[in-house]
């Protein structure tokens, strides 16, 4: 992702117009005087187990963080800060590490923190108190790093809307996740089964220390969710209500201003609601500013349904007279069945692909349970079983995923997959067991039951995953080349190729290279072997054909 001219100048002009509605946003902080902000001093007991009174953090056999936290929203905040601190401090480090790779240039830094500043300047207004509250404990333990961005507050503010600005303003698909519901008589034991891929990827070591939160609030409903350091959010989680959420991001208009981020109206749906209904009155009250798709399920429904909200439109889908509900990163609603960027998104992106992929998969199954659940996350072919490369984002297993997580809400159970990608074992958690006894009783061993594991997939060990990683590192290695103007040595395009065969990528950058070199009959081959290939998006395979147009010429 290069920074965008369009949003430099526009950031230019930011910087010259006195905004105080900037200055202003830039001071609001909470007001926590009303809130008992006293926590328990942390108890380092290894290097894997925290405890700070009956809250804690320990690391499991499969890599996990678990993480146990009770209290107002100050002393949530206070006490995730002080616990997860290396945690979330390191994530900070490679997020922002990451910003920095994409806009190098520290005027184009400065720039984008004033941009920033800008275009969040009213999001204050649309969080809910009791999470800025939250995140004003958590920014007490952040690092003194980064002040270019901004200040502690100001920085988590930004990581919450992260997913959602770099969707708005570059269309950036950091997520573009898979997640599939079914019940009744397609299940083994009628029971409602969530199936969920969350493919954000912000590099290899954002995804390391995956945490598993367990959240106890003052108010509103105990939950569990697949967390990171630093975040207070919800992308995949189940209360104890047996209602389960997750997002799936859409195509989104740009728009001018930030207000709720995604994720913040998912915790309040998590923390709030405990059947469908109040899911969707929540998330009708609260305005957005990117395009999502609300994949909620819940126990006292035994149904799922998706809340599919726009800046500008609104629609609840459900089916009916099946009982199976599918969601890629496409609306399916009425109120956008005429909608010309969701229309274009259907036709030119690898979304419907893997919704049709998903409904193939699971009408291979009679009836599914969670190994046949997650049989399914993993599955890293095309349609009809077709060899597609591996990393391919037609695949439901692109090999990138932050997570896979499945739910069985009914018994409030969930299973979690361990790195790498959704590929290691299925941690069994059961939200019964997690949140009973807690008082007096930190936890010194893991809250999940080994005896529901998921085994890892086999795959982990073949030659073709080694092969895969390999190529990842070639990949990178490649692109830096061609965007640097370096020379590449033919050893390393062949590997580039052995390493992956079946991807198309490999042999785009192969003749995107000797196209650059001026080796025409060479990039000629490589483009057109690409196009023999399954493309990823319409745009890409647009892209191959006018390089091939180019070199006609």
């Amino acid at each position: 992702m290069k920074f965008s001219g369009k949003i430099v100048a526009f950031a230019l002009l930011v910087v010259f117009l006195n905004s105080c509605g900037v200055s202003k946003s830039m001071r609001d902080r909470p007001d926590v005087s009303g809130y008992d902000g006293s926590i328990p001093e942390k108890i380092k007991i290894n290097d894997s187990t925290f405890v700070a009174g009956d809250n804690f953090l320990h690391k499991n056999a499969q890599g996990h963080w678990e993480f146990y936290v009770e209290g107002n929203p100050l002393q949530i905040g206070k006490l995730t800060g002080s616990l997860t601190q290396d945690l979330m401090q390191q994530q900070e480090a490679y997020f922002f590490n990451k910003v920095e790779e994409f806009v190098p240039s520290k005027f184009q830094q400065y720039l984008l923190k004033k941009f920033l500043a800008w275009y969040a300047r009213k999001m204050h207004l649309h969080i809910p108190d009791e999470y800025k509250t939250e995140l004003y404990g958590l920014s007490q333990f952040s690092s003194a790093n980064f002040q270019e961005i901004g200040d502690p507050y100001l920085r988590l503010l930004y990581l919450h809307a992260a997913h959602d600005i770099g969707h708005a303003m570059q269309d950036l698909m950091l997520v573009g996740c898979s997640s599939f519901a079914v019940w009744g008589d397609k299940t083994v034991d009628g029971e409602l089964l969530i199936g969920r891929n969350f493919d954000f990827y912000v590099g290899d070591d954002f995804a390391k220390n995956k945490i598993i939160a367990f959240v106890n609030p003052s108010e509103g409903h105990k939950f569990t969710s697949v967390t990171w350091g630093g975040m207070i959010g919800v992308v995949s989680g189940m209360n104890d209500q047996g209602l389960t959420v997750s997002i799936n991001a859409g195509k989104s208009e740009i728009p001018m201003v930030a207000k709720t981020p995604i994720s913040i109206v998912t915790r309040e749906i998590l923390q709030y609601a405990s059947t469908i209904e109040e899911a969707i009155e929540i998330a009708k009250k609260r305005e957005v500013f990117v395009s999502e798709a609300i994949f909620v399920a819940s126990a006292h429904d035994k149904k799922a349904v998706i809340i599919e909200v726009a800046p500008d439109n609104f629609d609840v889908y459900k089916v009916e007279n099946t009982k199976r509900l599918i969601c890629s990163n496409h609306f399916q609603g009425e109120a956008y069945m005429q909608d010309e960027r969701n229309l274009k998104w259907i036709a030119e992106s690898h979304s419907m692909y893997r919704f049709e992929r998903m409904d193939e998969l699971i009408s291979e199954y009679k009836k599914l349970d969670v190994p046949d659940a997650v049989s399914i996350l993993r599955n890293k072919k095309g349609l009809a079983d077709t060899d597609i490369g591996f990393g391919n984002e037609k695949a439901l297993n692109q090999l990138l995923a932050h997570h896979g997580i499945v739910f069985k809400p009914e018994s409030r159970k969930v299973w979690i997959s361990s790195n790498p990608y959704q590929l290691g074992e299925f941690v069994e958690y059961d939200l019964n067991e997690a949140f009973s006894n807690r008082e007096g009783n930190p936890s010194m061993t893991t809250l999940s039951n080994p005896k529901g594991t998921i085994p890892e997939d086999p795959f982990i060990h073949s030659k073709e995953y080694k092969n895969y990683e390999a190529y990842r590192i070639l990949e990178r290695e490649v692109e830096a080349a061609i965007e640097n103007k370096e020379t590449i040595s033919p050893e390393k395009l062949s590997a580039l190729q052995q390493k992956n065969p079946e991807y198309w990528k490999a042999y785009y950058l192969t003749g995107k290279y000797y196209f650059e070199k001026n080796y025409n009959a060479a990039a000629k081959t490589a483009f057109e072997k690409a196009l023999t290939k399954e493309i990823t998006t319409v745009p890409d395979k647009e892209r191959i054909k006018k390089y091939l147009k180019k070199l006609k010429h």
